[in-house]
């Protein structure tokens, strides 16, 4: 019989709104499908409780690490040196610094195969940066702490449709230049490969153009003929079932409704914007992020900026919290522990 999925999970940035998520998620009966270990500070769990109007006294535990029972979520306690008293909805050093100092807990846990996966609320990079975090994102800084020097994008997830991207976080200046072949044919393949072992036999991608109309045979850009073409053709190639490239203004009509009546089961996208501003106006509350290709399954819920989002000015909805990443979805797509069969 195979054993629940031992998930180690952190609240995010204490000025945003993963502590409530959490607490949501945590309150959710579903949690209960995962052996899950909180690493929060305690006064922080407090806080998120109240935020959600919910009561969840997690027994805590000295020993990082979990219990290998059929006991509900439990608490590590874990407080940043000095516990100052974090800003609320403002980005801030000391929130960076307690968000990568928990994460940091969670990956020492997964890469001793401890924890099969992490589950974080919401982060804000301008945090982190200011904790003195040299990446562009979180996924880099992830790729580093766990040594990984493999291919790795981040992939969203909604209702069984996935988006990955060549390029992420980066300035739109810089986009066309990372645009190449080989980094094309990488992205393809990763989520490709993402969906296997999801369990889909031969998943449908989708892959964007970068230009307006995919350059108009040229007209205002090339990379659809010179780069991108020849990119589906190599991933054909390879035994992909990926078609494209497709004009970026329209792509995401061939996806709408279920699985059964998309004409694509994956779409990757040339830069961020092309792809999250179609995935979050299909249904910006039941999407998932997952931080694809890391040897780590890390999975958070998809959110807006703080900057955006300041604390308690909008309640959250119950129903954000229950399809975004919660435990009972996340289960599905975590891999066995070794030697175990998939349920």
């Amino acid at each position: 019989m195979t054993q629940r999925p031992r998930i180690a999970m952190v609240l995010g940035d204490p000025a945003g709104i993963g502590p409530e998520l959490i607490a949501r998620l945590l309150a959710d009966p579903a949690a209960g499908q995962a052996e899950i270990l909180l690493i929060a500070d305690r006064d922080e769990w407090r806080h998120a409780m109240r935020l959600a109007s919910v009561d969840l006294a997690l027994p805590e535990t000295a020993r990082l690490g979990f219990a290998g029972t059929d006991a509900g979520p439990r608490l590590y306690h874990w407080e940043l040196e000095g516990k100052p008293a974090y800003a609320r909805g403002a980005a801030s050093a000391e929130g960076g610094r307690y968000s990568l100092g928990t994460l940091a807990l969670a990956l020492e846990l997964a890469q001793a195969g401890k924890a099969d996966a992490i589950l974080f609320g919401p982060l804000n990079k301008s945090s982190l940066h200011a904790a003195g975090m040299g990446h562009n994102d979180e996924l880099h800084w992830f790729a580093e702490q766990l040594g990984h020097r493999g291919a790795f994008c981040e992939f969203n997830v909604l209702d069984g449709l996935w988006t990955s991207r060549v390029t992420s976080h980066v300035a739109l200046k810089d986009v066309p230049a990372m645009i190449t072949r080989d980094s094309v044919g990488a992205a393809i393949d990763l989520i490709d490969q993402a969906l296997r072992h999801a369990g889909m036999h031969a998943p449908r991608v989708a892959v964007c153009g970068l230009n307006p109309h995919n350059g108009d045979n040229g007209a205002f850009g090339c990379e659809e003929i010179d780069v991108i073409a020849p990119a589906v053709a190599d991933a054909q190639a390879r035994g992909v079932a990926a078609q494209g490239p497709f004009p970026a203004d329209t792509i995401f009509l061939k996806v709408q409704g279920g699985p059964a009546q998309r004409q694509f089961d994956a779409i990757v996208t040339m830069y961020h914007d092309q792809g999250q501003i179609g995935i979050k106006l299909m249904g910006f509350s039941r999407g998932v992020t997952v931080q694809g290709g890391l040897p780590v399954p890390i999975t958070t819920r998809r959110t807006a900026p703080l900057s955006t989002s300041p604390s308690r000015a909008v309640p959250i909805p119950a129903p954000s919290c229950r399809h975004s990443g919660s435990p009972a979805r996340w289960v599905r797509n975590v891999p066995p522990r070794s030697g175990e069969p998939a349920s």
